[in-house]
């Protein structure tokens, strides 16, 4: 039986620091594009800034996440938050809007980390623990995307917004070296060549039924959350209050109970080790909407909404990431660009398809294409069950015929 390095809950802890710290870098411009459009004087390019920063990201993600299998991860990883401190200085120094726009980019691109810390943290607990780790890194990860805005908000108020992006560098930096010293060595999983690596993606995409299963379950499910989060700030203006940004700002803040609850929704992955978890998360999303429908001008009712519909997202979020990166060791990385990359395109789908169709129905409309999506994804997930029970009661009978 292999060891287990020592300290390494202490180094999952660590990782789950970096990944919230680290995802929050590519959210800080969002509340600072007002204060960065008067420094400009609302400059070519500006408007462009958080879209091409998310759409940096996402090619990141499917062009240098699959690295995490070929390369050294902890040496990766160090490099990634060098070259992230260096582009946010250039983001924090830019001159005008098209040269903000353009370091936003890059510094997207490389600003990947927190999805190669989830096969890491995997690869370093025990089988036993691995839905533990894989929900504390997710869980550092979602309280990073709920408290960057607050903190740049704040932050950029007191001090200005390119203090924002150069605190941040400074912080990268520092972090560099902490995650260089606390993280262990993880050997390469991989000798394929760079091309052949991202060629990989797809047959491990035709081979694996698992891995397809819950990247469309994960897709739909953050298709809903987005459906949702992607119209709350429009929704609450159009209310009798015309309750603005702060407000939807404070409804943000209930996510906490998402990034609470993901350790406890791993470790329960670890003990029971089927789709149990994520059938429960789906349901719990659905109920959200039912919730929303009912009270979609309540602010308390759209807050016990925003409760379950991040409890849910997260739940499944944590059951499907636990069971790919299980799939295949030497292909975690690759595993997990997949995984993102649908989820990430599910979640684009559902903030235009909310956007659109509160345009067109009103909320109802919102409440609508959420709770398809995750009818969806319960569809999906029960019909998978069905067939893996088939197929295990069909294999011993299969067996007595042929003895």
């Amino acid at each position: 039986m292999s060891e287990r390095p020592a300290g390494s809950r202490f180094a999952i802890v660590a990782m789950a620091v970096a990944a919230g710290a680290t995802v929050a870098n590519i959210l800080y411009n969002q509340p600072l594009l007002a204060e960065m459009g008067r420094s400009f004087g609302g400059g070519a390019g500006l408007g462009l800034v958080a879209t091409v920063t998310q759409f940096g990201y996402s090619l990141g993600v499917l062009l240098l996440v699959p690295l995490g299998d070929r390369v050294e991860r902890r040496s990766l990883i160090s490099l990634l938050s060098l070259l992230t401190a260096g582009l946010l200085v250039g983001v924090g120094l830019a001159p005008n809007g098209l040269a903000l726009a353009a370091a936003s980019f890059a510094m997207g691109t490389v600003t990947i980390i927190p999805q190669l810390l989830v096969p890491f943290a995997a690869a370093l607990a025990a089988p036993k623990d691995r839905g533990r780790a894989v929900g504390t890194v997710a869980a550092g990860i979602l309280l990073g995307v709920l408290l960057s805005r607050t903190l740049a908000g704040w932050f950029g108020e007191q001090f200005g917004w390119r203090a924002v992006f150069l605190a941040a560098a400074a912080f990268m930096l520092v972090l560099s070296v902490l995650l260089r010293m606390l993280l262990p060595l993880q050997p390469k999983t991989s000798t394929l060549g760079y091309w052949a690596l991202l060629r990989s993606l797809w047959t491990l995409v035709v081979e694996e039924p698992t891995l397809r299963l819950h990247a469309f379950l994960g897709a739909l499910t953050f298709a809903s959350f987005n459906a949702f989060w992607a119209t709350l700030a429009a929704h609450l203006e159009s209310l009798p209050g015309h309750y603005g940004p702060r407000v939807a700002g404070l409804y943000g803040l209930l996510g906490v109970v998402g990034a609470v609850a993901a350790p406890l929704v791993g470790r329960y992955s670890d003990r029971r080790g089927d789709r149990w978890v994520n059938a429960v998360a789906i349901v719990v999303l659905i109920s959200s909407f039912a919730v929303l429908a009912a009270g979609s001008e309540s602010l308390i009712g759209i807050g016990i909404a925003a409760v379950l519909l991040d409890f849910g997202a997260q739940a499944n979020h944590v059951g499907n990431q636990t069971r790919i990166v299980a799939l295949r060791e030497e292909a975690r990385s690759r595993l997990n660009t997949i995984y993102m990359s649908t989820y990430v395109a599910g979640g684009a789908l559902g903030s235009l398809s909310g956007t659109l169709l509160l345009r067109r129905f009103g909320y109802g409309g919102v409440c609508a294409v959420g709770a398809l999506a995750a009818v969806l994804a319960l569809v999906l997930l029960l019909g998978a069950t069905a067939r893996d029970r088939s197929a295990s009661a069909a294999g011993p009978a299969r067996g007595e015929q042929r003895s």
